[in-house]
């Protein structure tokens, strides 16, 4: 459940792109008040099959 502020709710959906391929692989929901700049994350990535990092995109 997302808690609303005003009718609108701080949760935002993110794309997250992998920093060595630029292949946007993974979907999901990021706080915009309690997370302001962009997010980075550790995931897998299918084309290199390894973990690498992922940053959030626009």
């Amino acid at each position: 459940m997302h808690y609303m502020f005003g009718g609108i709710t701080m949760r935002v959906n993110v794309t997250l792109a992998c920093t060595e391929t630029g292949d946007r692989n993974y979907i999901t929901t990021k706080n915009k008040r309690n997370n302001p700049d962009r997010l980075e994350l550790k995931k897998y990535s299918p084309r290199l099959k390894k973990v690498t990092v992922h940053r959030e995109t626009k």
